[in-house]
């Protein structure tokens, strides 16, 4: 497993923009690799994920708004994160999975970074 610090989290309006970094202290380039994140009350979603291979996927609440990208050389993963809404407000959480990252087995997860979208 690889450790996994988040970064770039705080308060932002409605409407801007946040870039939230994940380092990893091992090699990720082997990994596929995702951003969840969780609001109060609610269950941890799967918000974007980037396979080994570069391939991207997100939920359809962020489509459009937010990007996933990985710099394997430096083991970091970024979520770009545009237009947001007081809907966006959750812990953020890195992953990362040698397996499929919607599947939970095999994960390694960060302690999150929050993100805050007030109105």
């Amino acid at each position: 497993q690889v450790q996994l610090v988040e970064s770039g989290g705080g308060l932002v309006q409605a409407g801007g923009s946040l870039r939230l970094s994940c380092a990893a202290s091992g090699n990720i380039r082997i990994r596929n690799m995702g951003w969840f994140r969780q609001a109060p009350g609610k269950q941890r979603e799967l918000v974007a994920e980037i396979n080994s291979g570069g391939s991207t996927n997100y939920a359809d609440s962020v489509k459009g708004r937010f990007a996933v990208s990985r710099d394997n050389a430096n083991n970091t993963l970024y979520l770009q994160m545009n237009g947001l809404t007081p809907e966006d407000t959750a812990v953020y959480y890195c992953a990362a999975s040698p397996f499929p990252i919607a599947h939970p087995v095999g994960r390694s997860w960060g302690q999150g970074t929050q993100v805050i979208v007030s109105s």
